[in-house]
């Protein structure tokens, strides 16, 4: 049975790959200086139910606004949260509403058609700028400001592996595995624009799936950003095991929504 602690877990894993987390007694708080737009990077994460919502609000946005950035929230449990919720909205902060799916690959590896156009390699520093403008021109992953840094210290972090895939040797699409412990998920995959429709995304992922069987490792998860996304990895083995509503807070700036497109 899904332990979504342990699902969180592995979300606060991730997340300590490229942000530093300070815990408080409702919960934490996410941030890098260095990305103040990155809202992965810079959030409080709250998912028990909170005594004192007026508090909570006072010490992150005197959090951010020391370090010139924008207070938001990621909030969870959301059925319990209705006093933070309402007194976010009290205190200016807009609110929207997300519906975040987590799917597990259950393991069944797929034999695929070799294609002589297509090949899969390793990020190294040979390709590594080739990887970084396909993840930088992908709108939902934030545009080159935020990917272009992310992608440096995910790329010097043992526990990533970046792959790219080449179509009659042009590089056009890429993804990542971050692996903890015995577990991994998928991430940042992505196909230029103009490559869409050829099934490339699937034989990357394959390929992933390939390398993962290889290692061992326990669990490989995927957490879509969308239901058309979260479609498409069905297709490759990835069954849907929870969906999580998430709420997101700000006090400025852009909307989730807004950022990936919906």
């Amino acid at each position: 049975m899904l332990n979504m602690k342990d699902v969180t877990l592995l979300d606060f894993a991730y997340l300590n790959t490229f942000t530093k987390r300070t815990e408080f007694s409702w919960g934490s708080i996410f941030c890098n200086p260095s990305q103040p737009t990155y809202f992965d990077a810079n959030h409080a994460h709250i998912s028990d139910t909170i005594d004192n919502p007026q508090s909570v609000i006072d010490d992150v946005v005197k959090f951010y606004k020391t370090r010139n950035i924008i207070p938001r929230f990621y909030i969870y449990n959301l059925e319990n949260q209705k006093d933070l919720i309402q007194q976010l909205t009290i205190n200016h902060f807009k609110f929207e509403e997300l519906v975040n799916p987590v799917q597990l690959w259950d393991q069944r590896v797929q034999q695929t058609e070799q294609h002589k156009k297509i090949s899969i390699e390793l990020v190294t520093k040979d390709n590594y700028s080739e990887a970084l403008n396909i993840e930088c021109s992908i709108k939902e992953f934030g545009g080159r400001s935020v990917r272009e840094k992310a992608f440096e210290i995910e790329f010097n972090h043992p526990s990533f592996e970046h792959y790219i895939l080449r179509y009659d040797g042009i590089a056009c699409a890429t993804a990542c595995i971050f692996i903890t412990e015995n577990q991994a998920r998928m991430e940042s995959v992505a196909t230029l624009e103009e490559f869409r429709g050829r099934g490339l995304i699937g034989k990357l992922i394959r390929y992933i799936q390939a390398e993962f069987t290889k290692k061992g490792l326990e669990n490989l998860w995927v957490f879509p950003i969308n239901e058309t996304i979260e479609n498409v990895y069905k297709k490759y083995g990835f069954k849907t095991i929870s969906k999580q509503r998430m709420g997101h807070a700000f006090l400025g700036g852009r909307s989730i929504t807004e950022i990936q497109g919906s």
